[in-house]
């Protein structure tokens, strides 16, 4: 008996097939982004969260809220689970984002933006938060982003961060699960829920590979 999070993320929208940056910009799902969420609420429904928590831009709270009609329950928001900040590179394109700041583009440091350290922070501190609310048998589901998951979940993995970019990124309506243990939170699935695909995401280009 123990507690579990399955991080999933939210589904496609325009912006993740066009490659834009989208950061804090609150873009909605688009008609294939309303579909994955459908198709990944029957699938985790069969787990039985107990807890459902989602950012607070739409293109997450909606993905989180198909599988809260499927399962009976409400979703929690918090703004804590947004994704990573982008600053003036929100809306561009990564060849547009190349060519304008290409020694960012290298580091994927907007200059701008929210650093990767903030971000894994917030995120696996407000993983704990609300896992924290759990009993010991409880499944909490965070609908959020690709970086943010990406990122919170190696921090709450205790990873140091040059081994941050071995963990690679999550595909829209894909999803991890961790479960916790007598030393911490441990991997047991990642990006699962798909075949592999390619991976369009705020998530620096080399956790896309």
């Amino acid at each position: 008996m123990s507690k579990r999070i399955v991080c999933l993320r939210h589904g496609q929208t325009l912006w993740n097939v066009e490659r834009r940056f989208q950061g804090h910009s609150d873009i909605p799902l688009d008609e294939t982004g309303l579909a994955q969420a459908a198709r990944a609420a029957s699938l985790l429904a069969a787990l039985r969260p107990t807890l459902i928590v989602s950012s607070d831009l739409q293109r997450a709270n909606d993905t989180a809220l198909a599988l809260g009609r499927i399962v009976g329950l409400d979703v929690a928001v918090d703004k804590d689970f947004r994704e990573r900040g982008g600053g003036q590179w929100e809306g561009l394109t990564r060849e547009e984002i190349a060519a304008r700041w290409p020694d960012e583009y290298a580091a994927w440091e907007a200059p701008d933006g929210e650093p990767v350290g903030d971000v894994a922070t917030r995120v696996a501190a407000a993983m704990r938060k609300w896992a924290g609310r759990l009993d010991d048998d409880g499944l909490l589901v965070v609908a959020s982003h690709g970086a943010a998951l990406r990122l919170g979940i190696c921090e709450l993995l205790g990873l140091p961060e040059e081994l941050w970019p071995a963990l690679g990124g999550l595909g829209n309506c894909s999803w991890s699960v961790l479960q916790e243990g007598r030393k911490g939170w441990r991997l047991l699935e990642h990006n699962a829920g798909t075949l592999p695909e390619p991976v369009n995401s705020d998530d620096r280009p080399d956790a896309e590979v």
